[in-house]
């Protein structure tokens, strides 16, 4: 799909305000409320838009712990990367799972509420989990910038 001005411009309002009224947000990219609408409809059916959610402060909500998990296979096949995926898909402390190429195989974000939570997750579920070879950790001191999505200007 090709992305015009106003495609943009509506990404980026939504992006940044997904609670936006269809008039508010055609109001400030010049539209009117029905065609805003359409175009709206027509980037979720395009995959452009993914869904929505709101943005939860994870300390609020007692997840005290972040933590990153550089996590490297005994092997790399097809079908042992699928398993480890399959396996992290059902863990909800993991909230991002990325394949990254090089030593590391995988690269998890967790949430915990605590820190000894935090280490019987990790010799529970991560460690033992199907191929892995091993786990290395890395403790979340500060959050510097939290910018989900696309740089859209």
């Amino acid at each position: 799909m090709i992305f015009d001005e106003i495609d943009r411009r509506l990404l980026a309002e939504l992006q940044a305000e997904g609670r936006i009224t269809n008039v508010e947000l055609a109001s400030r990219v010049g539209l009117t409320a029905p065609p805003c609408l359409r175009r709206v409809r027509a980037l979720e059916e395009s995959g452009a838009i993914q869904g929505y959610h709101a943005d939860l402060d994870p300390a609020t909500l007692g997840f005290t712990i972040t933590v990153f998990a550089m996590v490297s296979l005994k092997s790399q096949a097809e079908d042992a990367l699928r398993s480890f995926e399959e396996h992290v898909l059902k863990l909800p402390e993991v909230r991002e799972c990325h394949m990254l190429n090089g030593e590391i195989d995988f690269i998890l974000k967790i949430v915990s509420k605590d820190l000894q939570r935090f280490q019987e997750f990790l010799t529970s579920s991560l460690t033992p989990a199907p191929n892995v070879a091993s786990v290395k950790t890395s403790l979340v001191i500060r959050r510097s910038k939290n910018e989900p999505g696309v740089p859209l200007g």
